[in-house]
């Protein structure tokens, strides 16, 4: 069985005690984001086996795995996948485990059809390339799965070992995970200020834009038909249905709902958000962009403009979201 003792794991800078008895599998409730970005690391002697574990994760849609693993660990691939699995969520995932056999010389199996079956090519190429065919033998005993440990599977002891091991590495993971989520979530809250700070702007100007659309009407009217020419009561009307037409209230209440919203998945329990987020950001988008075909004022357009390029920025960071 492994020991109790506290040892360092590091990988890309990052160096922190983990109490070997403690699982560190990812804990559940958190109220911040973490990005699908990180790397981990843990290696321990076990027995007379060393084990490596690299992880690292890279984003992605969906949980896509790419699993490295000798074949003493192919009985608990299953294992193994629900493991990474169940801790890391989502992600473009690649896990690399080795085994190397510490101590002296140990019992091993020679797989002899396999090496049979290495052995015409080989031969055939040397004969093609003119070589002498001596070495062939020991070319062939260092092909991969050739000479393999004669215990096919690992104790159950071995395997509990392991596991915790492979626990630790997830856990390493998901803590650079954390340090990432943290510079993204304070980029998406100044991207979220700034879409505020110009809705507050389009705000201010939606009384002045609809003074400028009437005054404006009305100096056409004068000058094409006159002053005394137009019932003022039926401009009145057709003003007023016009400016119905354009208003954007009803689109300013819906965004400041969504960046209310946007703030309290921030601020929720849990880890998996980014999904949520993306949805989010695409109501923004429909706000925005249905805004910005019913401006007609170009400093109200100009304001939209602004809100869109933080709404990519935006955009862009939550696809690193775990």
């Amino acid at each position: 069985m492994r020991s109790t003792k506290k040892r360092s794991v590091s990988g890309l800078g990052l160096i922190f005690s983990i109490s070997a008895n403690v699982p560190l599998l990812l804990l559940k409730h958190y109220s911040m984001l973490y990005s699908m970005t990180g790397y981990g690391r843990a290696e321990q002697s076990i027995g007379e086996k060393n084990f490596l574990i690299e992880i690292k994760s890279l984003n992605g849609k969906q949980f896509d795995l790419r699993l490295n693993i000798p074949s003493l660990l192919k009985p608990y691939e299953f294992e193994v996948r629900n493991i990474l699995n169940e801790g890391l969520q989502r992600g473009s995932v690649e896990c690399n485990i080795s085994i190397k056999l510490n101590g002296a010389s140990k019992p091993v199996t020679i797989n002899t059809d396999l090496a049979k079956a290495y052995f015409q090519p080989v031969a055939q190429l040397a004969n093609e390339l003119g070589l002498e065919t001596g070495d062939i033998l020991s070319t062939i005993l260092k092909l991969p799965d050739v000479i393999t440990p004669s215990t096919e599977m690992l104790t159950e002891t071995e395997w509990v070992s392991f596991e915790k091991l492979l626990k630790e590495a997830i856990a390493q993971l998901n803590h650079h995970r954390k340090e990432e989520g943290k510079s993204i979530e304070a980029d998406l809250l100044v991207r979220l200020n700034n879409i505020e700070s110009q809705q507050a702007l389009i705000t201010t100007l939606e009384p002045l834009r609809r003074t400028k659309i009437r005054e404006g009407l009305m100096k056409v009217l004068e000058e094409n038909v006159g002053k005394e020419n137009y019932d003022p009561n039926r401009l009145e009307q057709e003003l007023i249905y016009y400016i119905e037409k354009i208003d954007i209230s009803e689109e300013q209440v819906r965004l400041n709902n969504h960046c209310a919203y946007f703030r309290t998945i921030l601020a929720e329990e849990g880890i998996s958000k980014g999904k949520k987020l993306s949805f989010i950001l695409q109501e923004f988008g429909r706000e925005i962009n249905t805004t910005g075909s019913k401006a007609y004022d170009a400093n109200m357009q100009k304001a939209v403009i602004l809100m869109k390029d933080e709404l990519e920025k935006a955009k862009e960071q939550i696809l690193n979201v775990l």
